[in-house]
């Protein structure tokens, strides 16, 4: 039988340990509207960690989207309310649909549902 030595056996309950913690944080995006000053409206509402960018083209003007760490919310469940943010479309696919989702509801995301004839960007967000 290996014989694990202590630092291995130490390094490895850090590990374990840091995961466990890491599980708690997210990054968290903030839409901010338009671009101006962007960065600096980040870290003046989110703190110096936090980071503005302009990668935001959803609706044809560059938008301001802060990254931010956050708390993950607590496991006690909450109610999911359900919401809509237009349709989805070759020019807005799901991954559009989620980030209008994110922006119109906090907490919010979206994906493309086919209702009828329609493929609508549904929302869910905690309400």
């Amino acid at each position: 039988m290996e014989r694990i030595t202590p630092l291995v056996l130490l390094i490895s309950l850090l590990i374990m340990f840091a995961s466990v913690v890491n599980q708690t944080r997210a990054i968290c995006v903030d839409g901010l509207g338009t671009c101006e000053n962007c960065d600096q409206r980040c870290k003046s509402k989110h703190g110096p960690s936090s980071q503005g960018d302009c990668s935001d083209y959803s609706i044809g003007v560059p938008l301001c989207r802060c990254h931010y760490q956050c708390e993950l919310p607590s496991l006690t469940p909450l109610n999911t309310c359900n919401g809509v943010a237009g349709l989805c479309s070759q020019r807005c696919p799901e991954k559009c649909c989620d980030i209008n989702c994110a922006h119109k509801y906090t907490g919010g995301n979206g994906f493309c549902n086919t209702l009828g004839d329609s493929n609508v960007c549904q929302c869910q967000y905690p309400c």
